[in-house]
């Protein structure tokens, strides 16, 4: 998992009480004020409150006297508890609605100082500077900030040219080597033979990241396809879509007999591994096998799976449902699967 950025809203929630509400029927501003239970101190849950600031327009004289009231409120609450990021953020979009675009910057340009290390600030106030200003507030950002991946990948959707990208996501990578998202964007701007260098050292930073082996198995050839899929199986043993890329594989090469025998092999050694056949998941992978194209592997997965689950009496008619669910969903090699195992089972009977 990307580490977090930095403290931002939810940690000094947890243990408040309701104090109170600021009601105002025509803008929809809630100001849901909470009292810390051990040293009483006042704060702003910005859930809700921030999302409807987005939506304010400001047109009357009623509407500007409840954005007073909502402004003295939130300077309240800075006053009282200035290091919680939320609260600046709100002040800053009450003005930004109200149009004073020049004060909402200044409130976060001073909470830029005082919460330095919410994440949340630093994006906002980016979000509300002109592009060039927005990569020098950035830049400062991942000095004070470093682990933030947030801001990392902000900072590089602001360069127009892929190589400036490269170079801050590359830079990056340096200082969190294990956030996927990090390598997943850095990835995507490099052409295969590049995609493939650099998905084999994210492998290695961040191993538990399934989607990284897979997207790696698809550049290699097919021997280097399957020694990655077998590195993959000792990083992340209990990951169904390991096998399955395994049996696509064969089939995409030509080895479609070895399907039914890789499919048996998956389901042993995922029980070994302390992960139960879970039916209704490899009904599930055999369709996405068929829309792939690959309706060797389909007919495996349901071959080995179908009778999971199911008692003997009860396989007859439990089957015929599932390829009449199949046949429904236009799965129809799925369909296929299944009365072909029911043929297999029951060969005498005439409702099969």
């Amino acid at each position: 998992a990307d580490p977090p950025g930095g403290a931002s809203s939810s940690g000094d929630l947890a243990d408040l009480k309701s104090l109170g509400e600021a009601r105002n029927s025509v803008l929809s501003v809630k100001l849901d004020l909470m009292s810390d239970s051990v040293d009483g101190q006042t704060v702003v849950d910005p859930k809700g409150y921030l999302t409807d600031l987005g939506s304010m327009k400001v047109s009357s004289d009623a509407e500007i006297g409840d954005i007073k009231k909502a402004r003295l409120l939130l300077d309240s609450v800075r006053q009282t508890n200035p290091s919680h990021a939320p609260a600046w953020i709100a002040s800053a979009r009450l003005e930004e609605v109200a149009g004073r675009m020049g004060r909402a910057r200044q409130l976060l340009k001073e909470a830029c100082q005082v919460v330095a290390t919410a994440e949340d600030v630093w994006l906002e106030a980016a979000r509300l500077s002109g592009d060039d200003q927005a990569k020098g507030i950035l830049a400062e950002a991942v000095r004070k900030v470093p682990s933030s991946v947030k801001v990392w990948l902000t900072a590089a959707s602001l360069e127009k040219e892929d190589e400036l990208r490269r170079l801050v996501l590359r830079k990056a990578l340096e200082v969190i080597p294990n956030s996927v998202k990090l390598w997943q964007a850095a990835i995507d701007l490099e052409a295969p033979d590049d995609a493939r260098l650099m998905l084999a050292r994210a492998v290695e930073c961040v191993p538990h990241s399934v989607d990284m082996w897979l997207a790696l198995a698809r550049l290699e050839t097919y021997e280097g396809a399957r020694q990655v899929l077998n590195q993959a199986l000792e990083a992340v043993p209990t990951e169904p879509l390991i096998w399955v890329a395994a049996v696509k594989l064969e089939e995409t090469h030509g080895h479609g007999e070895r399907c039914d025998k890789l499919m048996s092999r998956a389901l042993k050694w995922l029980e070994q591994h302390d992960l139960p056949t879970d039916r209704d998941l490899w009904l599930g992978e055999a369709e996405a096998a068929e829309r792939a194209g690959a309706p060797l592997t389909c007919h495996a997965i349901i071959k080995h799976v179908l009778a999971v689950g199911v008692e003997e009496e009860d396989r007859r008619r439990i089957w015929l449902e599932d390829a009449d669910t199949f046949a429904g969903k236009g799965s129809h090699e799925c369909a296929r699967a299944v009365y072909a195992a029911c043929l297999a089972a029951f060969p005498t009977k005439r409702s099969v």
